[in-house]
């Protein structure tokens, strides 16, 4: 539409310019096009006035095929899990009931999907849950496990398997910094890199008294639970780049050392200064690290580290809820802690406890 122009004559009147014939014709042409299409919107708004009230409330919403029911956290899991031993390492197979790692109730949604995890503990327990989890979401996983362990780590190597990612068994024990290098670099290039490191094989034992408690058992427990950790990780930051993570197994002890598990709970007090620490140092390579600490969990630990047959019964009463956690419970928390989405998240450890502390 052409402007109104002012001007002035010669003999210094004001005088307007008006618009053409034909401009006039396109003007109205316009304007009816306009009046038009305001009044179709207007009819589908009106039309769909009926549907939209009944998503309001009117009639009921229609539930996605996949929504899941609220789960009680009291009663997801039983607390009456027969007395049973079972000779150190201990075989998740053997145990009655068997613990829950997600083998068929967790979902992935890809949030790892072509990451390299190296887990250690990955045949049983909560490191076998997070293998299960980590596939799930689209990783390719290794994991390593004690030769005794075999019969439980052939089927998480499987279940890796059928969720169609590469699948890499690594046996053999972590109290060696020449096994630990070896562990890393055949992860690595096995799966063609390493983007996530998960710290969570371990080790403890039952001794009440410490005018009983052999040397060898604490040098054990230092071993496994501290000073393979620093040989694993430290083999791991020198081939990860910027977007890796590190998770570290802790426990509840760390915060609530349990007397009867000296070196177990010294052990892990140190490993959440470790996780703190180390997170500090590896920041300006860009590696996140942090760590779970789980309180009591239904895992071959509680059925051979030499803990009396009520001892299952009382770590049931320990927690708010009412019994132990299964590792799948844990699971959930490792792969957000590994997560790109979690990239301010850093030198924490997460409690998973049942509300123990």
């Amino acid at each position: 539409m052409k402007k109104e122009i002012k001007s002035k004559s010669k003999t210094g009147r004001t005088t307007v310019d008006s618009p053409s014939i034909n401009e006039s014709v396109d003007v109205s042409r316009r304007d009816m096009i306009k009046n038009v299409v305001i009044a179709g919107l207007a009819t589908v708004a009106v039309s769909s006035l009926p549907t939209i009230q009944a998503m309001a409330g009117s009639a009921p919403a229609q539930q996605p095929d996949d929504v899941q029911p609220a789960i009680d956290p009291r009663t997801r899991f039983p607390n009456n899990q027969p007395v049973q031993e079972q000779e150190w390492p201990g075989l998740q197979c053997d145990m009655t009931p068997r613990p829950d790692c997600g083998e068929t109730s967790y979902r992935g949604s890809g949030r790892l999907a072509g990451r390299r995890a190296l887990i250690t503990g990955g045949d049983s327990g909560i490191g076998r849950a997070v293998a299960i989890a980590y596939a799930r979401e689209g990783a390719d996983v290794a994991i390593n496990y004690l030769p005794q362990e075999e019969s439980d780590a052939a089927e998480v190597i499987d279940l890796i398997r059928r969720e169609g990612r590469k699948a890499v068994a690594i046996s053999g024990d972590l109290r060696t910094e020449e096994f630990c290098k070896s562990l890393v670099s055949r992860a690595e290039r096995e799966l063609g890199g390493l983007d996530i490191l998960v710290n969570n094989a371990g080790y403890g034992w039952f001794l009440p008294d410490i005018l009983e408690h052999p040397s060898e058992k604490f040098d054990q427990t230092i071993k496994t639970n501290l000073y393979a950790p620093f040989w694993l990780s430290k083999a791991a930051v020198a081939v990860m780049k910027p977007g890796s993570a590190i998770v570290f197994t802790s426990s509840v002890t760390a915060f609530s050392p349990a007397k009867d598990f000296l070196g177990y709970s010294a052990t892990k007090s140190a490993i959440v200064a470790f996780t703190s620490a180390l997170a500090k140092q590896v920041a300006k390579r860009g590696i996140r690290v942090n760590g779970v600490a789980p309180g009591p969990v239904w895992t071959p630990m509680q059925v051979y580290f030499g803990a009396p047959a009520n001892n299952v019964e009382s770590l049931n009463a320990s927690t708010p809820l009412g019994r132990m956690g299964h590792p799948v419970e844990m699971a959930p928390i490792y792969v957000t802690l590994a997560e790109g989405q979690s990239s301010f998240v850093t030198g924490s450890t997460w409690s998973a406890d049942g509300g123990r502390l």
